[in-house]
C-alpha cells in the first residue's frame, strides 16, 4: 500500500541533486510524488551510471561526473542559469561548505544531511583529532550563516538524524509535558524550547537507534554490508566520538576534552565513534550498548536547548547519538576494527535483500521526573517497501526527512542558514509521518546503573545514574 500522492508544494525551478546513491534513489520517488515539478527540470549530478536508466525513465537528465574543487562552480553556474532554483546534495567527498557558499552567490536554496569536506579529512588526515569532529564544520557553517540572514534558504544537516529526530524531540517534549500534567501550547521560539526543556527536568538526550534488518544470506568475509551508506558510516564513525555536553555533568570522561574555542556545548573523546560504546535503551529489546558515532544533532540539540544567564549557560542537556546498527554491520565494523584496514568491498542491502526486521529510530530523554521516555519511529522493512520503490526501513526515514525538508524550504525561500531544530516540527513531521510507520512512546524506569551481570571496577558515578561515565561502557 503505497502512501497518497498528496501534493505538499510547487516548485518552477531547476532542481539538481548532487550523489544518486541508495538515499538519491529513495529519494527521487518521494520528489515526484509530493512536490509538483516537471521532472524535466530536475538534473542528477552522480558519477556512476549503474543507475542511469532509472533517471532515463523519469526523463530526468544525468551529469556523469564527480565534482572536484576545480569543476564545482562552473558545473552548478551552468545548471542555474537564471539564479533560482534548488540543490539537495546528498553526496559524499563533495565539500558541503562551498556549495552552500555558491548556492547563495548564485541565489539558490539549498540542503544536505551531513556537512561534508573534500576527500583527506577523514582518512590519512594531517589534522589533528580534534580538529576533525563535526564540531568546528558545524561552528564555521554557523559562522557563516550570520553573513547571509535573509538569503536563500540553506538546510544543514537534514535527514533522519541529523533532522527528523531534531522534529521528534520537541513532540516527545510536549507529550512528557502532557502526561507530567503540565500541557502547553508549544513554544514559538529557541528560548521558549530551552525553558521547556528545564522545566521538565530533563538532563540529556540519546538518539536512540536499534536496526534489526537482517538479509537471507551471511555476510560474506571481508564485505562491509549496511542497510545504507557504508562510505558515510565508515567515515563518520571513525572521527573521534562527540557529544553534546550537559550542564549537570560533573566531570569528563577518560580520554575527554573540551573544545577551547565557540560556545563550548560540545566535547570529544579521543577515541573512534565506531569503537566507542555507551549503555542505552531502545523499545522491545530493552537495553542495548550503541555506538557513540558523531552527528551534528547532537551539537546541534545540546547548543539550541541551552538556557543562558548573561554569558553563562544555567542548563544544557547531553546528548549524542547512541547507534545499534543492523548485525551485518556489527560484524563488518567488529572485522575492520580488528584488522585495522578499511573493507575491500562494500554491500548495500536493498529491500528485496531483507527477509525481516525493521529500524526503532528515536529520542530517549531522561532524568526526569518518570525517569526516561522513548518517542520516535518504529518501521518495518516491509513497510517501507510497501510504501515507495528503492527503500528499506532506514533509508525511508531519511528519505522522507529530506522530502519534508524540501516543503520546508519551498514554503521558507529566504530564511538563510538553518539546522533542523529551528525549522517548523509540526509542519515537517506532517509531511513524513506517513513514511515513518508507527510513532510510539515508552516509559521505563531503566538507568545506565541497573540491568548489570556481575558487577566490575568501572569509572562511574553511584550517585547520580544520569552522569554519562555512567553510561560509557569500557
Amino acid at each position: 500500500m503505497t502512501v497518497p500522492a498528496q501534493v505538499h508544494a510547487s516548485f518552477d525551478g531547476p532542481m539538481v541533486m548532487i550523489g544518486f546513491g541508495s538515499i538519491g534513489r529513495g529519494t527521487l520517488p518521494l520528489i515526484l510524488r509530493h512536490i509538483a515539478i516537471d521532472p524535466a527540470q530536475i538534473t542528477v549530478i552522480e558519477p556512476l551510471s549503474d543507475f542511469a536508466p532509472i533517471l532515463a525513465d523519469h526523463g530526468i537528465a544525468h551529469v556523469p561526473l564527480a565534482l572536484t574543487p576545480e569543476n564545482l562552480e562552473p558545473t552548478l553556474t551552468a545548471l542555474f542559469p537564471n539564479g533560482r532554483g534548488m540543490v539537495v546534495n546528498l553526496s559524499v567527498d563533495v565539500d558541503s561548505i562551498e556549495i552552500m557558499l555558491l548556492c547563495q552567490h548564485l541565489g539558490v536554496m539549498y540542503l544536505d544531511t551531513v556537512i561534508e569536506p573534500w576527500p583527506g579529512f577523514y582518512f590519512d588526515s594531517p589534522l589533528p583529532n580534534k580538529d576533525r569532529t563535526n564540531y568546528p564544520l558545524r561552528e564555521k557553517v554557523r559562522g557563516l550563516g550570520k553573513n547571509y540572514v535573509g538569503g536563500p534558504t540553506s538546510i544543514s544537516c537534514c535527514g533522519a538524524n541529523p533532522g527528523m529526530v531534531s522534529w521528534l524531540l520537541k513532540e516527545a517534549m510536549l507529550h512528557l509535558a502532557a502526561d507530567m500534567g503540565q500541557p502547553i501550547i508549544a513554544p514559538q521560539s529557541r528560548a521558549g524550547w530551552a525553558s521547556l526543556m528545564q522545566s521538565l527536568g530533563i538532563k540529556g538526550v540519546h538518539v536512540a537507534e536499534r536496526d534489526t534488518q537482517i538479509s537471507a544470506r551471511p555476510r560474506p568475509a571481508g564485505v562491509f554490508v549496511n542497510t545504507w551508506s557504508v562510505d558515510g558510516l565508515l567515515s563518520e564513525g571513525y572521527q573521534p566520538a562527540e557529544l553534546g555536553w550537559g550542564t549537570h555533568e560533573k566531570r569528563l570522561p577518560a580520554n575527554g576534552h573540551a573544545f577551547d574555542d565557540g560556545a563550548g556545548y560540545a566535547i570529544w573523546i579521543d577515541r573512534a565513534g565506531a569503537d566507542t560504546r555507551v549503555r542505552s535503551w531502545c523499545p522491545d529489546v530493552g537495553p542495548q550498548f550503541g555506538y557513540v558515532v558523531t552527528h551534528n544533532e547532537a551539537l546541534s540539540i545540546s547548543d539550541y536547548y541551552t538556557v543562558w544567564q548573561g554569558d553563562k549557560a544555567a542548563f544544557r542537556p547531553t546528548c549524542h547519538y547512541a547507534y545499534h546498527p543492523c548485525p551485518d554491520a556489527i560484524l563488518s565494523l567488529h572485522e575492520i576494527n580488528g584488522s585495522g584496514q578499511l573493507p575491500r568491498e562494500k554491500h548495500i542491502l536493498t529491500s528485496d535483500e531483507i527477509v525481516s526486521g525493521g529500524d526503532d529510530l528515536g529520542v530517549l530523554i531522561y532524568g526526569h521526573a518518570k525517569g526516561a521516555l522513548w518517542y520516535g519511529s518504529r518501521l518495518s522493512n516491509d513497510r517501507a517497501r510497501a510504501l515507495a520503490p528503492y527503500q528499506n526501513a532506514t533509508g525511508m526515514q531519511v528519505t522522507s526527512s529530506v522530502l519534508a525538508a524540501i516543503v520546508w524550504a519551498i514554503e521558507n525561500p529566504n530564511a538563510g542558514f538553518v539546522e533542523a531544530d529551528e525549522m517548523d516540527h509540526a509542519l515537517c513531521l506532517g509531511v513524513q509521518r506517513p513514511y515513518l510507520g508507527r510513532i510510539e512512546a515508552h516509559y521505563t524506569d531503566w538507568t545506565p546503573l541497573s540491568h548489570r551481570i556481575n558487577r566490575f571496577a568501572e569509572d562511574g558515578d553511584a550517585t547520580d545514574p544520569w552522569q554519562f561515565v555512567n553510561f560509557l561502557a569500557v
